[in-house]
């Protein structure tokens, strides 16, 4: 047991980049139940791992680098302790802001990848499907045709830029990450990105896509029916390029994003998911689980989605059986969000059992009834449900959640599956020890960048080209072109920040609801400001702070 405590305690030292040794004058704060501790002198609660001191008079200080260097070179390897992997828990909610579901009377859902999510087989049918349109409809070349759907190339929450044919990963600072742009499928030098951006990784806000993700020259892809309109971008750029022929950026991009529509809008898609429900559709008995104990404790549920409703319907008996829309309180199909948000102007339509428009003025939304269209603002007239005691669930955090929050102050939950796997990937040990060295590496660069001899400098050169190799082989763990969707290598995405902006739950999918009870509290962590961080490091660097939350998360499947 004081071994597993003293390995804890140097986990905590480790992720606080190292600050042992010398002091700073924050550690004569009080450490709550030690008391304050005399100068110099450790709280007892804190075991520090004993460190390669100074040399005297500052001789030979690039051995005194290397040998900090290897003592926590040790701690990693050596005291990092077992139970730090598998912590977090892919089934868990995640809070970007306090709510409490006992306060929540109405339960919203978006259809497609919220109550009906999607195997990945369904993106190369869709990246083959919109490739043919390409060069049958459009008449692009033949030999686009040799290219395959590659599932591993791009991710969500990239950016496209139009003119420059450069697909890209920024932070939520609005910087290019180095090394994930691409034109094409061949990465672009940094060099060369900086060029492009007049000498800085920066893009201006008012080149930057706008609320909806839309830009004058760039966009942001944000949902994942993007992830086959990427693939198939980049790969009709690589044709063009290695065969030298010359194109319009603009015409090319508009094309390859009217041929992905004309996939949805024929329908081809809804056909594929119709033949092979079983293939296609994942996590169905769950969907109906978390339905049925919703409406079993009293809520109201409702349904807007941009779906058809024969497409709908099939999809909702394959999951939820014929009696499905007896669960809802009012289903709305092809509701053309975002502007179902915002545009009053168009009218609520019924649809016969058959699908067929009824010309009928709509004084009330019915329970079992279908509608069309509509807007959010006749909806909140004729249901009178609004603010916080509504909570929506959607995956596209711009059509579905960002106008409900900041207009009308709905709570949103956000299905990010790509969650999953991320969490996963986090979870290996691999990883674990990744991060963890890269921490105590930036601790060991922060705190010795005082010594500025020549020796030193060459020492602190290694270490920075090494803390860069590192933060590579952790982007690659992810996805080997563009890494995670929540971060750069250290800041967060710009997809990120839009969904701790436009979310106050987010989950891996509506399944994770069967883990709470119907009046559980979500609270988020207090995480550091930067200004507060010295003072968190230090009680954590004590031991005497413990990480919360995590162990009683352990019951969670």
């Amino acid at each position: 047991m004081a071994g597993a405590g003293l390995r804890t305690a140097a986990w905590r030292w480790l992720l606080c980049g190292g600050h042992g040794g010398q002091r700073a004058s924050s550690s004569s704060s009080s450490c709550p139940g030690c008391g304050p501790p005399g100068p110099g002198v450790p709280c007892p609660g804190s075991p520090r791992p004993a460190l390669t001191p100074a040399p005297a008079g500052g001789a030979d200080l690039g051995a005194h680098l290397w040998a900090r260097y290897q003592d926590m070179r040790r701690l990693v390897h050596d005291l990092l302790p077992p139970e730090v992997c598998s912590l977090l828990n892919p089934a868990a909610i995640y809070a970007n802001n306090e709510i409490s579901l006992s306060d929540v009377e109405v339960y919203g859902f978006d259809y497609d990848y919220t109550l009906a999510q999607y195997a990945d087989a369904l993106h190369p049918e869709i990246f083959s499907a919109a490739r043919d349109i390409l060069i049958e409809h459009y008449k692009y070349p033949e030999g686009i045709r040799k290219y395959d759907y590659n599932p591993n190339f791009a991710i969500r929450g990239l950016h496209y830029d139009i003119q420059k044919s450069l697909l890209m990963k920024i932070d939520a600072f609005h910087y290019v990450q180095l090394g994930t742009a691409y034109r094409g499928l061949q990465p672009v030098p940094d060099e060369e990105v900086i060029d492009l951006y007049g000498g800085t990784q920066h893009i201006p806000l008012y080149q930057m896509s706008g609320f909806y993700g839309k830009g004058p020259s760039i966009k942001q892809f944000m949902d994942i029916f993007s992830l086959p309109e990427m693939a198939l971008l980049s790969c009709v750029v690589d044709y063009f390029l290695g065969h030298g022929l010359e194109f319009d950026q603009a015409h090319l991009y508009k094309d390859v994003t009217d041929a992905i529509r004309d996939v949805h809008v024929k329908g081809l898609m809804y056909q594929w998911i119709e033949r092979d429900m079983e293939k296609y559709i994942l996590r169905g008995d769950e969907t109906f689980a978390v339905l049925s104990r919703l409406v079993g404790h009293g809520k109201q549920l409702f349904l807007i989605t941009n779906s058809p409703f024969s497409f709908v319907d099939k999809g909702m008996r394959h999951m939820v059986g014929s009696d499905w829309r007896q669960l809802f309180d009012v289903v709305i199909v092809q509701a053309d969000k975002p502007s179902f948000f915002t545009d009053r102007r168009k009218p609520f339509r019924k649809l016969d059992e058959k699908g067929s428009l009824q010309w009928d003025r709509i004084t009330r939304l019915e329970k079992g009834k279908i509608y069309r269209q509509g807007n959010l603002f006749d909806f909140l007239r004729l249901t009178e449900w609004r603010g916080p005691r509504v909570l929506y669930f959607g995956d596209h955090l711009y059509s579905d959640l960002a106008d409900l929050m900041l207009r009308h102050g709905w709570r949103t939950g956000a299905i990010i599956p790509e969650l999953e796997r991320e969490i996963r990937i986090i979870n290996t040990e691999q990883y674990m020890h990744s991060l963890t060295w890269q921490q105590a590496l930036t601790g060991l660069l922060e705190r010795m960048q005082t010594y500025q001899d020549t020796e030193s400098r060459q020492v602190l050169a290694a270490w920075v080209k090494e803390r860069q190799e590192l933060r590579c082989v952790t982007k690659a763990l992810f996805n080997p072109q563009f890494g995670s969707i929540f971060r750069t290598f250290h800041n967060p995405t710009y997809f990120s920040r839009r969904l701790v902006r436009f979310s106050d739950l987010y989950m891996a999918s509506l399944s994770c609801l069967l883990n709470y009870r119907v009046d559980f509290t979500f609270y988020p962590r207090r995480t550091p400001l930067q200004h507060e961080a010295p003072l968190w490091m230090d009680q954590l660097c004590t031991g005497c702070m413990k990480t919360p939350f995590l162990g009683d998360m352990a019951h969670i499947r």
